[in-house]
């Protein structure tokens, strides 16, 4: 069994369709060493690092797009969108598939950790704002005497900078 295998399996099984159980589900990955987490209802698949289109006029963290099944997404380096320094992809980088609104993009993560239950009692709010008021950030979850950093899907795909586009 591939490590492609285990993620479908172990990390995004789910008992049906039934939206209360991806409640207080978080799948969390690593970015330069800080645990960062996205809500699991947004996430779709977990696949290794292939080979991604360059297209021109687009964002430095816009990569391009990959042919996922026949079907084109973009690929965003997570890295590059947060301002952090570009690293090279290796045998554990990923692309974390989500789909927020109906649309389709590639979140390239340096790896993927586990997915957690953080109930909403132990998220607390972005310094300086409410929960899902920061430009990325939904909240900060306390797991086991740890932080991790909640994204806001939608801010992170569609919270672009003026003259930012797909």
């Amino acid at each position: 069994m591939s490590i492609k295998d285990n993620w479908d399996d172990d990390l995004l099984a789910n008992d049906g369709d039934d939206e209360d159980t991806q409640a207080d589900k978080y799948l969390t990955f690593v970015l330069n060493e800080e645990e960062f987490g996205i809500e699991i209802r947004y996430v779709t698949e977990i696949i290794g690092i292939q080979k991604i289109t360059g297209v021109p006029d687009m964002p430095d963290y816009i990569k391009g797009v990959i042919n996922l099944r026949g079907k084109v997404i973009p690929a965003m380096d997570v890295r590059l969108r947060f301002g952090m320094e570009e690293r090279s992809y290796d045998d554990r980088t990923c692309v974390v598939v989500i789909c927020v609104e109906e649309q389709s993009v590639g979140l390239i993560v340096d790896r993927v950790s586990e997915v957690l239950d953080i109930p909403q009692g132990d998220i607390e709010p972005p310094p300086g704002g409410e929960i899902g008021e920061g430009r990325f950030n939904q909240g900060l979850g306390k797991v086991n005497g740890q932080v991790k950093i909640l994204l806001n899907a939608g801010q992170l795909l569609f919270g672009m900078g003026q003259g930012d586009k797909w």
